[in-house]
């Protein structure tokens, strides 16, 4: 099920964050939330194999755009 293209690699760009969490939500093996204003944290900027799928899921879904997959 993994995808054989090589790595991922993963940006965030929190001054685009709205912090409507769906990020975290989907992927909360790549990205979590800040406490204090609850933007993005990028937790694996090259996650793993088996959390490839969920964390381009997540860039989909996130509607501030601020996650850049490459």
């Amino acid at each position: 099920m993994s995808h054989p293209h090589g790595p991922l690699r993963i940006e965030v760009d929190r001054d685009r964050c709205a912090g409507a969490g769906m990020c975290a939500l989907t992927a909360p093996e790549v990205f979590d939330q800040d406490e204090e204003e609850g933007l993005v944290v990028l937790l694996h900027p090259d996650p793993a194999p088996e959390h490839r799928a969920t964390a381009r899921m997540a860039a989909g879904l996130c509607p501030a755009g601020a996650i850049t997959l490459g």
